[in-house]
C-alpha cells in the first residue's frame, strides 16, 4: 500500500514537472515566433524612404473635404514604420483614392517584402481607372522603398478612402518630411 502511494505521488510530480517543462517550452516558441515576426517587419522596413520630394502622382485628386485638412495635426496610430505609432503629424496633403497592401519581391532582388503599406493606385503603372481586387498584380511606379519601383506586386487588400502626407518627428526622434502615405483610419484628432 505505502509502495502504491509512494509511485502515485512520483508519478503527479513526474507529470507536474513535465507539464511545468512543456508550458515553459511553448513560451518560448511563442517568445521565438514574436520575435522572428518583428524580425521581418523590421527587414520589410529596411531601406523604406521616410520622407519624400512630396511629388504628387499624376492624377491623383486632392480630397474636398478630409477630415483632417491641411495644415492640421492629428495622431498616427499607424505601427508600418517604426516610430511612428504616437507621433503628431502635420497634414501636408489630403487625397481621395484607392489605397493598397500589397506584397513584392524587390525589383533589384532582396527578400520578399509582404503586406507592405500603402501604395496608391495611381502609383501602378498602365492600370486604369478601376480597383484592383485582392489578389491581382500591377507594376509599383512608387519608390517609397528601394527596389520598389518596377517591382510586380500582389494585391493584399483594397480600401477607397482619404491618404495622407505628413510631416512629423519620429517617436525616435527622426525627422520626417512629406511621408506617403498614411490612411484616415490610422489618424486621430491631436488633443
Amino acid at each position: 500500500m505505502a509502495n502504491k502511494i509512494m509511485i502515485g505521488i512520483i508519478s503527479i510530480t513526474a507529470a507536474l514537472t513535465l507539464s511545468a517543462c512543456a508550458g515553459d517550452n511553448n513560451e518560448e516558441t511563442t517568445q521565438n515566433n514574436d520575435a522572428q515576426t518583428s524580425e521581418m517587419q523590421e527587414h520589410n522596413m529596411e531601406g523604406m524612404d521616410h520622407s519624400s520630394t512630396g511629388e504628387i502622382p499624376e492624377g491623383l485628386e486632392e480630397s474636398t473635404n478630409p477630415t483632417y485638412p491641411v495644415g492640421s495635426t492629428a495622431i498616427m496610430n499607424a505601427d508600418h514604420m517604426g516610430g511612428m505609432n504616437g507621433a503628431e503629424a502635420t497634414i501636408v496633403g489630403a487625397f481621395d483614392t484607392t489605397v493598397y497592401t500589397v506584397s513584392y519581391t524587390p525589383a533589384n532582388g532582396g527578400e520578399p517584402v509582404t503586406d507592405h503599406k500603402w501604395v496608391i493606385h495611381e502609383e501602378f503603372e498602365g492600370i486604369g481607372e478601376q480597383p484592383l481586387e485582392q489578389g491581382e498584380e500591377a507594376t509599383i511606379n512608387a519608390d517609397h522603398m528601394e527596389g520598389m519601383k518596377g517591382a510586380i506586386a500582389t494585391i493584399d487588400s483594397a480600401v477607397e478612402t482619404t491618404v495622407y502626407m505628413v510631416d512629423y518627428t519620429s517617436t525616435t526622434g527622426e525627422e520626417v518630411t512629406n511621408h506617403k502615405w498614411v490612411t484616415e483610419s490610422e489618424l486621430s484628432p491631436a488633443e
